[in-house]
Protein backbone atom coordinates (compact mmCIF):
# COMPACT_ATOMS: atom_id res chain seq x y z
CA UNK A 1 0.00 0.00 0.00
CA UNK A 2 1.45 3.26 -0.96
CA UNK A 3 1.90 6.64 1.75
CA UNK A 4 -0.77 8.22 -0.19
CA UNK A 5 -3.37 5.32 0.78
CA UNK A 6 -2.01 4.73 3.93
CA UNK A 7 -3.01 8.38 4.91
CA UNK A 8 -6.32 8.12 3.19
CA UNK A 9 -7.35 5.30 5.55
CA UNK A 10 -6.10 6.74 8.41
CA UNK A 11 -7.97 9.56 7.90
CA UNK A 12 -11.49 7.33 7.30
CA UNK A 13 -10.62 4.81 9.72
CA UNK A 14 -12.11 6.58 13.90
CA UNK A 15 -9.73 7.06 16.56
CA UNK A 16 -10.04 5.45 20.08
CA UNK A 17 -11.47 8.64 21.38
CA UNK A 18 -13.95 8.41 18.77
CA UNK A 19 -15.02 5.57 19.29
CA UNK A 20 -15.33 5.32 23.24
CA UNK A 21 -17.09 8.67 22.78
CA UNK A 22 -19.57 6.82 20.48
CA UNK A 23 -19.72 3.80 22.88
CA UNK A 24 -20.47 6.22 25.94
CA UNK A 25 -23.42 7.96 23.57
CA UNK A 26 -25.04 4.68 22.87
CA UNK A 27 -25.28 3.59 26.38
CA UNK A 28 -26.40 7.29 27.74
CA UNK A 29 -29.08 6.97 24.87
CA UNK A 30 -30.17 2.80 25.94
CA UNK A 31 -30.38 4.08 29.73
CA UNK A 32 -32.69 6.96 28.25
CA UNK A 33 -34.73 4.63 26.49
CA UNK A 34 -35.15 2.49 29.37
CA UNK A 35 -36.06 4.88 31.59
CA UNK A 36 -38.88 6.87 28.89
CA UNK A 37 -40.18 3.21 28.92
CA UNK A 38 -40.66 2.58 32.60
CA UNK A 39 -41.86 6.16 33.14
CA UNK A 40 -44.62 5.63 29.69
CA UNK A 41 -45.90 2.21 31.81
CA UNK A 42 -45.93 3.70 35.33
CA UNK A 43 -47.83 6.40 34.01
CA UNK A 44 -50.83 3.91 31.93
CA UNK A 45 -50.88 2.03 34.77
CA UNK A 46 -52.10 5.21 36.60
CA UNK A 47 -49.13 6.35 39.08
CA UNK A 48 -47.35 9.58 39.05
CA UNK A 49 -43.42 8.03 38.43
CA UNK A 50 -41.97 10.92 40.15
CA UNK A 51 -43.66 9.87 43.37
CA UNK A 52 -41.92 6.51 42.80
CA UNK A 53 -38.68 6.27 43.99
CA UNK A 54 -36.24 2.65 42.96
CA UNK A 55 -36.44 1.83 46.34
CA UNK A 56 -40.05 2.24 46.95
CA UNK A 57 -41.90 -0.83 48.47
CA UNK A 58 -43.61 -3.19 45.64
CA UNK A 59 -46.47 -4.06 48.15
CA UNK A 60 -46.20 -5.13 51.32
CA UNK A 61 -48.07 -8.72 50.99
CA UNK A 62 -45.99 -9.56 47.60
CA UNK A 63 -42.38 -10.50 49.62
CA UNK A 64 -39.57 -12.76 47.94
CA UNK A 65 -39.48 -16.27 49.05
CA UNK A 66 -35.82 -15.87 50.43
CA UNK A 67 -36.03 -14.01 53.94
CA UNK A 68 -38.98 -12.74 53.54
CA UNK A 69 -37.33 -9.11 51.98
CA UNK A 70 -39.85 -7.31 50.54
CA UNK A 71 -39.78 -6.61 46.60
CA UNK A 72 -38.62 -2.77 45.39
CA UNK A 73 -41.28 -1.42 43.00
CA UNK A 74 -39.58 0.58 39.82
CA UNK A 75 -36.21 -1.11 40.62
CA UNK A 76 -37.65 -4.22 38.46
CA UNK A 77 -41.07 -4.32 36.73
CA UNK A 78 -43.23 -7.58 35.54
CA UNK A 79 -46.09 -7.88 33.20
CA UNK A 80 -49.22 -9.70 34.06
CA UNK A 81 -50.53 -10.89 30.58
CA UNK A 82 -54.51 -11.93 29.26
CA UNK A 83 -55.43 -10.98 33.26
CA UNK A 84 -59.00 -9.32 34.27
CA UNK A 85 -59.70 -5.73 33.74
CA UNK A 86 -59.92 -4.12 37.51
CA UNK A 87 -58.86 -7.32 38.77
CA UNK A 88 -56.35 -8.37 40.97
CA UNK A 89 -53.04 -7.48 38.90
CA UNK A 90 -54.33 -3.74 38.53
CA UNK A 91 -52.90 -1.20 40.74
CA UNK A 92 -49.81 -3.16 41.75
CA UNK A 93 -46.81 -0.60 41.42
CA UNK A 94 -43.90 -2.23 39.40
CA UNK A 95 -46.34 -4.53 37.65
CA UNK A 96 -47.96 -3.71 34.15
CA UNK A 97 -51.53 -5.21 33.56
CA UNK A 98 -51.97 -6.65 29.81
CA UNK A 99 -56.31 -7.33 30.06
CA UNK A 100 -57.77 -7.74 26.99
CA UNK A 101 -58.53 -4.03 25.39
CA UNK A 102 -53.90 -4.42 25.23
CA UNK A 103 -54.16 -7.33 23.44
CA UNK A 104 -51.31 -9.19 25.26
CA UNK A 105 -50.28 -11.48 22.25
CA UNK A 106 -49.08 -7.38 21.46
CA UNK A 107 -46.62 -7.68 24.53
CA UNK A 108 -42.52 -6.93 23.22
CA UNK A 109 -40.84 -7.09 26.15
CA UNK A 110 -39.10 -5.39 28.36
CA UNK A 111 -40.00 -6.92 31.23
CA UNK A 112 -40.66 -11.02 32.42
CA UNK A 113 -44.14 -11.71 32.71
CA UNK A 114 -46.89 -14.12 34.13
CA UNK A 115 -49.29 -15.03 31.91
CA UNK A 116 -52.54 -16.40 32.46
CA UNK A 117 -53.29 -17.57 28.53
CA UNK A 118 -57.31 -17.95 27.68
CA UNK A 119 -57.65 -21.99 28.51
CA UNK A 120 -61.26 -22.56 27.46
CA UNK A 121 -59.82 -24.12 24.28
CA UNK A 122 -57.20 -26.61 25.96
CA UNK A 123 -59.33 -28.14 28.37
CA UNK A 124 -61.72 -30.96 29.32
CA UNK A 125 -64.57 -29.03 27.72
CA UNK A 126 -62.31 -27.51 24.74
CA UNK A 127 -65.23 -28.44 22.10
CA UNK A 128 -67.98 -26.29 23.69
CA UNK A 129 -71.22 -27.66 26.20
CA UNK A 130 -71.57 -31.04 26.35
CA UNK A 131 -75.39 -30.46 24.98
CA UNK A 132 -73.75 -28.89 21.98
CA UNK A 133 -70.40 -30.89 21.54
CA UNK A 134 -67.70 -30.05 18.97
CA UNK A 135 -68.74 -26.19 18.64
CA UNK A 136 -65.19 -25.45 18.61
CA UNK A 137 -61.41 -26.47 17.98
CA UNK A 138 -58.79 -27.98 20.05
CA UNK A 139 -56.63 -24.98 20.81
CA UNK A 140 -58.44 -22.36 18.64
CA UNK A 141 -57.32 -19.36 20.97
CA UNK A 142 -56.03 -17.04 18.20
CA UNK A 143 -52.73 -17.91 19.38
CA UNK A 144 -52.70 -16.71 22.31
CA UNK A 145 -50.74 -19.89 24.14
CA UNK A 146 -48.27 -19.65 21.48
CA UNK A 147 -47.90 -15.81 22.28
CA UNK A 148 -47.17 -16.60 25.85
CA UNK A 149 -45.07 -19.36 25.79
CA UNK A 150 -42.65 -17.33 23.41
CA UNK A 151 -42.39 -14.18 25.74
CA UNK A 152 -42.14 -16.21 28.44
CA UNK A 153 -39.29 -17.69 26.63
CA UNK A 154 -38.16 -14.50 25.50
CA UNK A 155 -38.21 -12.18 28.66
CA UNK A 156 -38.30 -15.14 31.25
CA UNK A 157 -41.46 -15.46 33.73
CA UNK A 158 -44.17 -18.04 34.22
CA UNK A 159 -47.21 -19.42 32.57
CA UNK A 160 -50.25 -20.62 34.12
CA UNK A 161 -52.87 -23.30 32.94
CA UNK A 162 -54.95 -25.29 34.42
CA UNK A 163 -53.52 -29.14 35.13
CA UNK A 164 -54.07 -31.49 32.35
CA UNK A 165 -54.06 -28.69 29.39
CA UNK A 166 -54.08 -30.02 26.43
CA UNK A 167 -51.59 -27.26 25.13
CA UNK A 168 -48.68 -28.91 26.89
CA UNK A 169 -48.92 -31.94 24.32
CA UNK A 170 -49.70 -29.59 21.20
CA UNK A 171 -46.78 -27.40 22.28
CA UNK A 172 -44.34 -30.53 23.29
CA UNK A 173 -43.66 -29.56 27.01
CA UNK A 174 -43.74 -32.30 29.64
CA UNK A 175 -46.68 -33.39 31.64
CA UNK A 176 -45.70 -32.45 35.71
CA UNK A 177 -46.55 -34.96 37.71
CA UNK A 178 -48.35 -34.51 40.58
CA UNK A 179 -46.37 -34.14 43.85
CA UNK A 180 -43.33 -33.96 42.37
CA UNK A 181 -42.14 -30.50 42.49
CA UNK A 182 -40.53 -28.86 39.01
CA UNK A 183 -39.15 -31.40 36.12
CA UNK A 184 -37.48 -30.45 33.05
CA UNK A 185 -40.63 -29.64 30.58
CA UNK A 186 -38.97 -28.92 27.65
CA UNK A 187 -34.77 -29.49 25.91
CA UNK A 188 -34.44 -25.64 26.12
CA UNK A 189 -34.87 -24.74 29.75
CA UNK A 190 -38.18 -24.75 30.75
CA UNK A 191 -39.51 -25.93 33.79
CA UNK A 192 -43.10 -27.46 34.95
CA UNK A 193 -44.66 -28.16 37.88
CA UNK A 194 -48.49 -29.31 39.53
CA UNK A 195 -49.68 -27.48 41.79
CA UNK A 196 -53.14 -26.85 43.41
CA UNK A 197 -54.21 -23.04 43.90
CA UNK A 198 -56.53 -24.28 47.05
CA UNK A 199 -53.08 -24.24 48.98
CA UNK A 200 -52.98 -20.39 48.39
CA UNK A 201 -56.39 -19.33 49.09
CA UNK A 202 -58.54 -20.81 45.90
CA UNK A 203 -62.28 -21.62 47.12
CA UNK A 204 -61.92 -25.06 45.26
CA UNK A 205 -58.61 -27.35 44.94
CA UNK A 206 -58.11 -25.58 41.63
CA UNK A 207 -55.46 -27.69 40.26
CA UNK A 208 -53.00 -25.99 38.20
CA UNK A 209 -49.80 -26.62 35.60
CA UNK A 210 -46.95 -23.92 36.03
CA UNK A 211 -43.95 -23.58 33.11
CA UNK A 212 -41.16 -21.15 34.31
CA UNK A 213 -38.74 -20.12 32.42
CA UNK A 214 -35.07 -18.15 33.29
CA UNK A 215 -36.25 -17.89 37.12
CA UNK A 216 -35.60 -19.16 40.19
CA UNK A 217 -37.66 -22.59 40.92
CA UNK A 218 -39.06 -22.08 44.48
CA UNK A 219 -40.54 -25.26 46.56
CA UNK A 220 -44.23 -24.48 46.47
CA UNK A 221 -46.56 -26.84 48.42
CA UNK A 222 -46.72 -29.70 46.39
CA UNK A 223 -49.48 -31.86 48.23
CA UNK A 224 -52.92 -32.69 47.64
CA UNK A 225 -55.32 -30.48 48.82
CA UNK A 226 -58.27 -31.80 51.35
CA UNK A 227 -61.70 -32.46 49.24
CA UNK A 228 -63.94 -29.73 49.79
CA UNK A 229 -67.49 -30.92 48.61
CA UNK A 230 -69.48 -30.37 51.76
CA UNK A 231 -71.19 -33.18 53.05
CA UNK A 232 -75.06 -31.46 52.19
CA UNK A 233 -74.09 -31.78 48.09
CA UNK A 234 -72.92 -35.41 48.71
CA UNK A 235 -75.84 -36.36 50.42
CA UNK A 236 -77.87 -34.35 47.74
CA UNK A 237 -76.68 -35.49 45.02
CA UNK A 238 -74.20 -38.40 45.72
CA UNK A 239 -70.45 -37.58 45.60
CA UNK A 240 -69.43 -38.27 41.71
CA UNK A 241 -72.12 -35.71 40.74
CA UNK A 242 -71.47 -33.23 43.16
CA UNK A 243 -67.50 -33.53 42.56
CA UNK A 244 -68.34 -32.84 38.76
CA UNK A 245 -70.70 -30.08 39.71
CA UNK A 246 -67.37 -28.66 41.86
CA UNK A 247 -67.32 -26.27 45.25
CA UNK A 248 -67.66 -23.28 43.42
CA UNK A 249 -70.39 -23.65 41.32
CA UNK A 250 -72.61 -23.91 44.31
CA UNK A 251 -70.96 -20.93 46.23
CA UNK A 252 -70.57 -18.53 43.17
CA UNK A 253 -74.25 -18.70 41.86
CA UNK A 254 -74.21 -16.26 38.71
CA UNK A 255 -70.88 -15.12 39.56
CA UNK A 256 -69.18 -19.13 39.62
CA UNK A 257 -67.11 -18.26 36.09
CA UNK A 258 -65.40 -15.08 37.85
CA UNK A 259 -64.67 -17.30 41.01
CA UNK A 260 -63.08 -20.29 39.31
CA UNK A 261 -61.02 -18.01 36.91
CA UNK A 262 -60.03 -15.30 39.93
CA UNK A 263 -56.69 -15.52 40.74
CA UNK A 264 -56.50 -15.86 44.78
CA UNK A 265 -54.45 -12.86 45.82
CA UNK A 266 -51.38 -15.18 47.80
CA UNK A 267 -51.43 -17.10 44.31
CA UNK A 268 -50.95 -14.19 42.63
CA UNK A 269 -48.26 -12.80 44.65
CA UNK A 270 -46.37 -15.95 44.65
CA UNK A 271 -46.27 -16.00 40.57
CA UNK A 272 -44.88 -12.45 40.43
CA UNK A 273 -42.23 -13.09 43.07
CA UNK A 274 -41.44 -15.65 40.63
CA UNK A 275 -41.61 -13.99 37.42
CA UNK A 276 -39.34 -11.16 39.20
CA UNK A 277 -36.52 -13.21 39.44
CA UNK A 278 -35.94 -13.78 36.02
CA UNK A 279 -33.67 -10.58 35.48
CA UNK A 280 -31.54 -12.03 38.61
CA UNK A 281 -31.01 -15.66 37.32
CA UNK A 282 -30.60 -14.07 33.75
CA UNK A 283 -27.72 -11.70 35.13
CA UNK A 284 -26.02 -14.78 37.37
CA UNK A 285 -26.09 -16.84 34.29
CA UNK A 286 -24.34 -14.32 32.05
CA UNK A 287 -21.83 -13.57 35.25
CA UNK A 288 -21.54 -17.43 35.12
Amino acid sequence: MTKAENSRVAQTEPSADRIAADLSLAGELARMTAMFQQRAIVTHMGFNPDTLSPGAAFSNSVRGLGGGAVIPAASVFCAALYVETGGAYFGIPGVDPWDEARDARKYAGPWPVVAHPPCQRWGRFWHGSTRKPHQFKLGDDAGCFAAALDVVRTWGGILEHPADSKAWAAFNLNRPTRGGGWIAADMIGGFTCYVEQGHYGHESRKPTWLYAFGTDLPELNWGKGEQRIPQWMIDRYGYEKARRIGVVAMVGGKDKTRIRNATPLPFRDLLISIARTAHRATSMERAA
